[in-house]
């Protein structure tokens, strides 16, 4: 990664001069406190002037489309004080002048306005890009007083120099150059076609779309894999539960035993020795002595009923919890293997995380392939397959999936003819690549048409059964 240095921002100003002096100031906004966006007009054309001072990439340049896209900033509904206090000194203002402190990475803008005693003042809004000590001061001009800033640097963050408002605004110390200032973005591999603007914008941008990526899986992988390690718990929890106390059978064979004994007579005793023709060998029966022998027979035939039940309910949970298991597991792995923001802004509005409304559509951004003449698409996430499933499927269509493991549903559409045995084989191979399978060991795939897809009622996103399927090794 390259950081902005003098000579990159020097050309960036030269090369903008014209629109940046005398282009009205229309808009500020701050998406973070790091982030800022201002609204230029000059000459009948709007540009967005974007100044990011995250330590990391620090930079700025006017966004274009596709840089505003990556970069996905969201403004909040209650902007900070900060652009506050810019709206109020600096929304509507022209620039009057601006330039580039010499040999510092540091752009000038300075504004003509106008003071409650409609007294015109000259302010400057200095941006400062220099690495952890970038910032943004608004001071004035005439006393050197700064108004605000971005960030307050009080005395136990630096000894050079105090920031903050009502001190006097100073240049950081000179640096020392004994060495020619090599111009960093010009190493950068660019078209000849490209402007300094074009390269700032879209380096940068894709750099800042990586670490919103990596932070946005960060951010729903702590959510999501709670979860899942919660279902297991409980899952094997109730597993071992069932294991330990499965005696079902058990009171079932006490009961026929004492049924089938009730002629002996040995009411109101401790135990009862009776021969267990199930294993062929003779067992002792444990006994309530207040009870005769029928009424142990009952006993025990009401614990088989509870224990039955018990198990019947602890199954069926166990169920519940694997739908919700597999489901956790598909949503991480589509987390990672997510490149794109708007593919994890999907699995944010699927885990309810999103205050937006969720956005109906019939239609979904699949990946598409072609093999041997078959159009074939692949679910990137829960909702996308859920898609795939509910309404893309037709009928003829192969459906293809992993087999105990997190995956994408692939659908091989199916128009005139049948794929042949090659196309059935490639689809698989597609099928193990998007899931999480580990190479090098082998995974099931199953494959079946669509119309043997049945999702149940209240499943969640992704969830099919299937019947009539087949198996291939991968």
């Amino acid at each position: 990664m390259i950081n902005i240095d003098f000579l990159t921002l020097k050309d960036f100003f030269e090369e903008n001069i014209d629109f940046i002096i005398g282009s009205r100031l229309q808009k500020i906004q701050q998406p973070t406190r790091r982030d800022f966006i201002f609204s230029l007009r000059n000459n009948g054309e709007s540009r967005k002037l974007y100044i990011n001072i995250n330590p990391q990439i620090y930079h700025l340049a006017f966004m274009t489309p596709e840089g505003e896209a990556r970069r996905a900033l969201k403004i909040p509904k209650h902007p900070p004080m900060f652009c506050m206090l810019l709206r109020k000194y600096l929304e509507g203002c022209k620039i009057d002048d601006a330039r580039v402190v010499e040999n510092e990475r540091i752009l000038e803008l300075f504004f003509e306005t106008t003071d409650e005693l409609s007294q015109n003042r000259s302010l400057c809004l200095c941006i400062e890009l220099m690495g952890k000590h970038s910032n943004i001061i608004l001071y004035d001009r005439a006393t050197s007083i700064i108004i605000g800033c971005a960030h307050n640097v009080g005395s136990e963050k630096s000894r050079y120099r105090e920031l903050q408002g009502g001190l006097k605004y100073i240049y950081p110390p000179a640096p020392k150059l004994n060495v020619e200032i090599p111009c960093l973005y010009k190493s950068l591999d660019y078209p000849p076609s490209y402007t300094v603007n074009d390269i700032l914008d879209d380096y940068y941008s894709k750099l800042q779309e990586n670490i919103n990526i990596k932070e946005e899986k960060t951010k729903l992988l702590a959510i999501v894999q709670p979860k899942l390690k919660k279902v297991k718990n409980s899952m094997d929890k109730i597993s071992l539960l069932l294991k330990k106390r499965d005696n079902t059978e058990k009171y079932k064979l006490y009961g026929e035993l004492l049924t089938a004994n009730i002629y002996q007579k040995t009411d109101y005793q401790k135990d009862i020795e009776v021969f267990d023709y199930v294993n062929n060998r003779t067992i002792k029966i444990e006994l309530d002595e207040t009870k005769n022998l029928k009424e142990n027979a009952q006993r025990y035939y009401k614990l088989y009923t509870k224990s039955k039940t018990t198990k019947e309910k602890s199954q069926s949970m166990l169920e519940d919890l694997k739908i919700q298991q597999d489901y956790y597991e598909n949503v991480i792995y589509s987390i990672e293997s997510s490149d794109k923001l708007s593919d994890l802004k999907e699995i944010e509005e699927e885990l309810g995380l999103n205050d937006s409304k969720p956005q109906k559509t019939d239609k979904q951004e699949l990946l598409k392939f072609q093999i041997n003449g078959f159009d074939v698409y692949i679910g990137k996430n829960n909702k996308q397959n859920d898609y795939i499933v509910s309404k893309f499927a037709r009928d003829e269509d192969f459906w293809f999936h992993t087999r105990l493991c997190a995956g994408s549903h692939v659908l091989l559409r199916v128009n005139e003819k049948e794929p042949d045995e090659l196309t059935i084989f490639e689809c698989c191979k597609l099928a193990r690549k998007y899931s999480s399978a580990k190479q090098p060991s082998k995974v099931g795939i199953i494959y079946t048409k669509a119309k043997f897809l049945r999702k149940p009622p209240a499943s969640p996103l992704g969830y099919v059964t299937y019947k009539n399927e087949k198996e291939v090794l991968i």
